[in-house]
């Protein structure tokens, strides 16, 4: 178990080392290798009772963007130019911070300012990568080691769902979540009601938090294989390391039983396929859909069929409780639509038993910041695939692969940002949105070296 809190010490000092030596794409590898065993790591310091140091290593996360960002800001030459998103991003954050400054709802500050990091830090790690220079990364070598991670956890996964034991109970998950989250032990396995479905069928997790986590990745990786396999005439060419990732990926879906990240998957899938045009893979999908569907119907075991039916009726416990969460969240941005103040929902709210809404990122917005930040947050969302869409088309190499991993991951994560709190899924949301910042970064500079370049007419009379 020591392995855990050995890597993850590690690669932040090793990323540190990386920074202080002036290899600034180094500081990624605790991003890659550090964060998603996050959760597991300070669950086994304090099943060994180093409990003193879970406040140290659970700043490691903010400390190390805070870090990078402040060195690239101390280095950097070139005068920066907003770009539309930088702004939003920007408004997002500086409106999210009244919030935490001004005496708007029931928290104090401390709470507030938690509720704040929760919420806005993505612009953090965003600014990070839209202020790093793209040349410095070998994007290939990053994204390899992402799949990396992927085919560790699922090796681990096997080893779970041979045994049909959840590795969370080896690592004193449930005593570090009721230590410092305040969250009795929930379920009929001793965790939390997130490690099973309806009929008690177990869901795993790997490495991850939960198997939520485990199953947003298997989005992050996907759209990374398609980047990576990807050629600029559009054809696949994977080798064997490619098509046994891919192996683990979709397995690792599967068994972690999430429906929302299940459906993106074959969404992303079917993207894919229409972004570069391949007409069989559409017809393998749709022909694989319906071999799907009467798979379901006559041929799966009974509990999976009545979980996959009561998912779609919404008559089961879990999608039930999303509706009512969806509901109540709703209502109290209509009755409330400048929002009710920082920490009213999300982690903050859900560890004093007081959460409204809830179960869904964009209500989570809403419900504390009220409409404007909604708006601000969904606008950079949406534009952040308009523009990606836009550029794939034209681009190439290194900004080509971001493209289409920035692309797919965005539109792959939109039914879990529906379905879940998305961002505090750290690993997820640290890769996904340094991507965006780097590929904001790219089409950034695209834009002003097309600007330099256009001839300048001079007319006079």
């Amino acid at each position: 178990m020591f392995l855990f809190p050995v890597i993850y010490i590690g690669s932040f000092i090793l990323s540190l080392y990386n920074l202080y030596k002036g290899k600034v794409q180094g500081i990624l590898l605790f991003l890659v290798f550090g964060l998603p065993i996050y959760t597991t790591t300070l669950s086994v310091c304090f099943l060994y009772s180093y409990r003193n140091y879970i406040p140290v290593l659970q700043s490691f996360k903010e400390l190390i963007i805070l870090i990078l960002l402040g060195y690239l800001i101390y280095h950097y030459k070139k005068k920066i130019r907003l770009h539309l998103i930088d702004k939003l991003v920007i408004a997002f954050f500086l409106y999210t911070l009244l919030y935490a400054l001004l005496p708007i709802g029931q928290y104090g500050q401390m709470d507030k300012l938690l509720a704040l990091k929760s919420l806005s830090f993505f612009v953090f790690v965003y600014f990070s990568g839209r202020l790093f220079d793209p040349r410095r990364i070998l994007i290939n070598q990053y994204f390899l080691y992402i799949c990396v991670v992927a085919g560790l956890a699922a090796i681990l996964l096997l080893y779970e769902v041979f045994t049909y034991t959840h590795f969370q109970t080896f690592t004193g998950y449930a005593e570090y979540n009721y230590y410092i989250y305040n969250q009795e032990p929930t379920g009929n396995y001793g965790l939390s009601w997130t490690f099973e479905i309806e009929n008690g069928m177990k869901r795993f997790a790997s490495f991850f938090a939960t198997p939520l986590e485990l199953s947003a990745s298997t989005l992050l990786v996907l759209s990374i294989l398609a980047a990576l396999y990807t050629r600029n005439d559009n054809k696949i060419k994977p080798d064997r390391w490619g098509i046994i990732l891919l192996a683990c990926n979709l397995f690792a879906v599967v068994f972690s039983l999430s429906r929302a990240s299940l459906v993106s998957y074959f969404l992303m899938i079917y993207v894919f396929a229409m972004l570069t045009h391949m007409k069989r893979l559409v017809w393998l999908i749709h022909g694989s859909l319906i071999a799907m569907v009467v798979y379901v119907l006559f041929f799966i075991d009974k509990g999976l069929q009545e979980f996959i039916i009561n998912t779609l009726d919404f008559s089961n416990t879990s999608s039930l409780g999303h509706v009512l969460a969806w509901v109540e969240g709703i209502q109290a941005m209509v009755t409330h639509p400048l929002g009710m103040g920082l920490g009213e929902s999300g982690k903050v709210a859900s560890a004093l038993g007081q959460n409204v809404g809830g179960e869904n990122q964009l209500i989570i917005i809403g419900v504390q910041a009220g409409i404007i930040a909604l708006v601000l947050y969904i606008t950079a969302y949406v534009l952040l695939i308009r523009y990606a869409y836009r550029s794939f088309k034209t681009a190439r190499g290194k900004q080509r692969k971001i493209c289409l991993a920035l692309l797919l991951m965005k539109i792959g994560f939109i039914v879990p940002l529906m379905t879940s709190n998305f961002e505090s899924f750290i690993y997820i949301s640290y890769i996904s949105w340094f991507i965006s910042g780097l590929f904001v970064n790219m089409i950034s500079d695209t834009q002003v070296s097309a600007v330099i370049k256009k001839p300048i007419l001079i007319t006079g009379t």
